[in-house]
């Protein structure tokens, strides 16, 4: 984990979050939306102006109990830019990104509000097309690395609905929501239809929410660090998380050899 590697070196042609079909979904309809604004959905970077982190934790907490953990942390960042900005996001769809809930259709895999997270970068800085930027990979693979080394919920949100005097915390070591949501409720004891451990996500994606804006913000600035040491392909010649001897044990089948050198 503590090689660098530069972003060319880092960065595959595989997308971590695949939107092209959406955004030339909802081209025609931001077009139509506001003629006084010349903005194009397929043109990046989109308009951004800085947003407080505090306040979109805030905001994602209680959304989240409405569009759970992806959907909330999109809500969270593009209704505030819909506001102080306008299109593309006043026409960006975000409630069907409720889908990512419980790690997709509670399939327990990528946690959604990291997934949401990825949506938002992507978007708004632009794919990692031929001729496009890899910020958006950068940061969506920095916020994976994030959440799952820190040990979460981090936010405190304002009146918590549950909860109330103490929260367990857990460090996950791994994005994936049946491996972070499994860890938090064997610490804590509660089940997963509690009011408890939907506090615990809820918070989990403010926390979320708070950091990715956090890494917009210095973005926009120009003063982004990629801060990446996790190249899965070149380290085990597979796509895969950082530790995958957490779950799979000694019995891990080892990939056939690239042929072609990474």
């Amino acid at each position: 984990m503590d090689e660098k590697i530069s972003r060319k070196n880092f960065l595959t042609r595989a997308s971590i979050v695949g939107l092209g079909a959406l955004v030339g979904g909802f081209a025609t309809q931001i077009a139509n939306a506001d003629k006084t604004q010349n903005w194009s959905a397929n043109k990046w970077p989109w308009p951004y102006v800085e947003l407080d982190p505090e306040t979109t934790a805030q905001i994602a907490y209680e959304e989240w109990y409405r569009l759970w953990c992806g959907g909330t942390v999109i809500y969270s960042v593009f209704h505030q830019l819909a506001q102080k900005v306008g299109e593309p996001y006043k026409s960006f769809p975000i409630d069907p990104f409720a889908i990512f809930e419980g790690g997709l259709a509670g399939w327990g895999t990528l946690c959604g509000s990291v997934n949401g997270a990825a949506v938002v970068a992507s978007c708004i800085i632009g794919p990692m097309t031929q001729e496009g930027c890899e910020d958006g990979h950068i940061i969506a693979s920095n916020m994976l690395d994030w959440y799952s080394h820190t040990n979460m919920p981090i936010f405190v949100p304002k009146n918590p609905k549950a909860n109330k005097k103490t929260i367990v915390h857990t460090v996950s070591e791994s994005p994936l929501c049946h491996i972070s949501v499994g860890k938090w409720m064997h610490a804590s004891g509660y089940p997963i239809n509690s009011p408890e451990r939907k506090d615990r996500c809820a918070r989990v994606a403010a926390s979320v929410a708070y950091k990715l804006v956090e890494e917009l913000n210095k973005w926009h600035k120009g003063k982004y660090d990629e801060n990446i040491a996790w190249f899965a392909p070149k380290k085990v010649g597979i796509t895969a998380q950082f530790n995958c001897a957490e779950c799979h044990g000694a019995k891990i089948p080892k990939p056939p050899t690239p042929l072609k050198k990474l």
